[in-house]
């Protein structure tokens, strides 16, 4: 990593221990150690994706983890898991610093979290998830908006306009997430009121990211119209654009009933997609920035670019009040 790195210090680098406020989402599928290593190695915080692991392969991560870096690294466990509460006591008997909660109510297992004294972040999709997270006694919040890969908000706010309002509503820090896939998203999400941002798809099509090399050559091909929200019935879910997505489309437009429309999708669609790298039968889960993701790179450029490109942005606005 170049020295010459600008390190920004807000209150989530101060919170997290952490160089960069830069943070890697915890994709069920892609974020194993091979991802959260270099990620937390290069100064931002890795988060490891429980989403997709059993208690036994989560307790294998952690100590992969811990065997590859000492710096902060985070669990994300989403809360619609049938043993999320299983989750959670591993990453409390693994002593995990932080943890990642999403998809329900973060007043279940903040508490114990906290009484152990586990630093604590929910991803919200609203201002009034985002209060109720602050009140349930979270450290921060992740404001993801529509743009973002994966499960998404039936609210359907985007990035721009959720961060801000987000931000003013509450006392505790928020990390901006839907959309950054760059330099430009970077500053933008700070000018918005975000103290860091949690990144996904870009992360995703890393050359260290142990998913099908298929599923990362169609995150780089991607077009800015090439992603498409599908289950909308169900779970809406952000996914690249392909013949099963518009076999769901098609099924949802005709009224399936969500028995049906589950008998469809049955087990293992993401898997197929993202590990197996199936892109015609499996699902694709990755955000709008897709269209931004021209080519794989390694997490460490992604770091060099986002924050000497984050300098680029400056002086470029800065030229832009000298023209005056």
């Amino acid at each position: 990593m170049a020295k010459e790195l600008p390190k920004l210090k807000t209150r989530i680098t101060e919170l997290l221990g952490i160089e960069h406020p830069i943070i890697q989402g915890g994709m069920a599928w892609v974020a194993d150690h091979n991802l959260v290593v270099p990620v937390s190695e290069a100064g931002g915080l890795g988060v490891i994706g429980a989403g997709s692991m059993t208690p036994s392969q989560l307790v294998g991560e952690i100590m992969a983890v811990r065997a590859g870096t000492s710096k902060p690294f985070a669990v994300n466990v989403p809360m619609t898991r049938p043993d999320a509460a299983k989750l959670i006591r591993i990453c409390l008997e693994q002593d995990v610093k932080i943890v990642f909660t999403s998809a329900g109510n973060p007043a279940v297992f903040t508490p114990q979290l906290k009484e152990k004294g586990v630093t604590v972040i929910h991803v919200v999709s609203s201002v009034r998830h985002a209060l109720k997270a602050e009140r349930a006694g979270v450290d921060a919040v992740v404001a993801e908006g529509w743009e973002a890969g994966g499960h998404v908000s039936r609210e359907e706010t985007c990035t721009l306009t959720l961060v801000p309002q987000v931000v003013d509503a509450l006392q505790i820090p928020v990390i901006a997430a839907g959309g950054i896939a760059d330099a430009r998203g970077f500053v933008a999400a700070l000018a918005l009121g975000a103290e860091a941002v949690q990144i996904g798809t870009r992360f995703a099509a890393t050359v260290e990211a142990n998913c099908s090399i298929y599923y990362k050559n169609a995150i780089v091909r991607a077009e800015d119209a090439a992603t498409v929200v599908v289950t909308r019935s169900l779970q809406p879910t952000r996914v690249i654009r392909n013949a099963f997505a518009e076999q769901l489309l098609r099924a949802e437009q005709r009224g399936v009933q969500e028995p049906q429309l589950r008998d469809m999708l049955g087990e293992g669609r993401s898997r197929l997609g993202i590990v197996d790298g199936d892109l015609s039968e499996g699902l694709l889960e990755a955000g709008q920035s897709a269209g931004l993701v021209k080519a794989l790179r390694t997490v460490e450029l992604i770091f060099e670019e986002f924050l000497n490109g984050y300098r680029e942005v400056l002086k470029r606005l800065e030229g832009l009040q000298q023209r005056r």
